[in-house]
């Protein structure tokens, strides 16, 4: 048995991972070694149990290894919701970030399409007409010269492409609700 099914049977079985044991186990799943069958097995266990403190914040530090940086502004702020509230909501995080930038705060917002709720940042962003999908250097170029920027998360997050057709298939909230906002991009502690 490979160390992540250990994982997943451990949490199934209702025992939670250390920050370590959690951080090896989302590496694992963003390095693409985890088939989709046993990604969806160690989301729902999580979910079923419920995320422990120590296995949200392993998986931010997987997450962050893997991110590609942006260098922001110390009062840099990220609007990312949590995605998937079901209840039909309005994106309120998109709008926020707008309002924000507008009242002279630096935004680098991060989100993505839906996954688990009817409309992500980046659908908004895109029906407001917005390049949602642009290289870093552009990112950058629009966080320094407007203040404000997005990053589009499956580029800025580049391994979470192999979660990211599990969580649709789900079609619920994972831990991945969780770490999005915990994992901002800037890595500023404004999120």
């Amino acid at each position: 048995m490979t160390m992540f099914k250990s994982y997943i049977e451990r949490v199934a079985e209702g025992q939670s991972l250390s920050r370590d044991e959690a951080r090896e186990a989302f590496l694992f799943i963003m390095s693409g070694a985890a088939s989709d069958i046993e990604i969806a097995a160690f989301l729902v266990a999580l979910k079923s149990r419920g995320e422990s403190v120590e296995e949200i914040a392993g998986g931010a530090d997987a997450m962050r290894a893997h991110a590609l940086p942006l260098s922001a502004p110390d009062k840099a702020v990220d609007t990312c919701g949590t995605g998937g509230d079901g209840l039909g909501t309005y994106n309120i995080s998109t709008a926020a970030a707008i309002v924000a930038a507008a009242a002279g705060i630096p935004v680098a917002k991060h989100g993505n399409r839906a996954v688990s709720s009817k409309s992500g940042s980046c659908d908004v962003l895109e029906q407001l007409g917005v390049c949602v999908d642009g290289p870093v250097e552009r990112v950058q170029e629009s966080l320094d010269q407007l203040g404000i920027c997005f990053l589009l998360a499956p580029r800025h997050h580049g391994a979470m492409r192999h979660v990211a057709p599990v969580r649709k298939a789900l079609g619920m909230r994972t831990i991945f609700n969780i770490l999005g906002p915990l994992t901002n991009l800037p890595g500023r502690n404004g999120s």
